[in-house]
């Protein structure tokens, strides 16, 4: 089944015409659409990922910017990001790294966009019927760190708040959710407490991640009856096995 990519650009030109043709040429679906929420909106449904070239446009589109992020985040769908370095960081300013699975500097090769394109469209298919996982976590350098340990596995969905992973849970149900401990506003304690109060995911493994390995802290942590911790310090053989390894072990009881 070939992908939908939104094409995300302001008017056409030589580069966005060749940019079109290889991605075509490789199988995908182009859906374009213009730097603006409504444009964005009516192209936005079925698509697989989104592919934003960045132009000066981008300077004046932050409320475009902001919904794309928003998209990203809630409907699960990759942002790809092409542009000159200075556009590619005036972006992040509204998308943060977390949600862009791919950047491509310009001048750029339109046959090696599609191409970068069509592997990462192959992994995600792969992983579709994969686990996924929710991350929540005020580190958003940790965040990126474990999202990049584990998406070569798992589908990743990554928050930097409690309350941010509250309302992506108003219409998604993670197979686990890693969550910070110490959090400002709503710490993680509250947020499993939140989580546990509905009756449709009460039963969703939460594993907490806190950098405090004292005794005191630990027994704070268990006290909540977590499916388990993990230290911030852990390396990243150890993280990705012990998932591995509860998926595994409960493979049989519903997860």
């Amino acid at each position: 089944m070939a992908s939908k990519i939104l094409l995300v650009s302001r008017g056409s030109g030589f580069m966005v015409d060749a940019l079109k043709s290889n991605l075509k040429k490789e199988g995908f679906i182009i859906i374009p659409a213009e730097p603006e929420v409504q444009s964005i909106s009516a192209g936005k449904e079925d698509v697989d990922m989104i592919l934003l070239l960045a132009g000066e446009y981008i300077y004046d589109s932050a409320e475009a910017l902001v919904y794309l992020m928003d998209i990203s985040r809630d409907e699960e769908k990759p942002i790809c990001l092409i542009g000159y370095e200075v556009e590619i960081e005036a972006v992040k300013k509204f998308i943060p790294e977390t949600y862009i699975k791919k950047e491509f500097t310009r001048p750029f090769d339109a046959k090696y966009v599609a191409e970068g394109l069509k592997a990462l469209a192959a992994a995600a298919e792969e992983k579709r019927s994969g686990k996924h996982i929710l991350l929540v976590d005020d580190d958003t350098t940790f965040l990126k760190m474990l999202q990049g340990w584990l998406s070569e596995k798992y589908r990743i969905t990554a928050v930097k708040s409690g309350m941010q992973a509250i309302t992506y849970m108003a219409n998604h149900r993670p197979d686990m959710i890693l969550l910070d401990y110490d959090m400002p506003i709503t710490p993680g304690p509250q947020v499993m407490e939140m989580i546990r109060s509905e009756y449709n995911y009460k039963d969703i493994p939460i594993i907490f991640l806190t950098g405090k390995s004292d005794r005191e802290s630990i027994m704070n942590v268990m006290r909540l009856k977590p499916q388990g911790y993990f230290l911030k310090t852990m390396p990243r053989d150890e993280i990705v096995d012990a998932i591995d390894d509860y998926f595994a072990a409960h493979r049989w009881d519903g997860m």
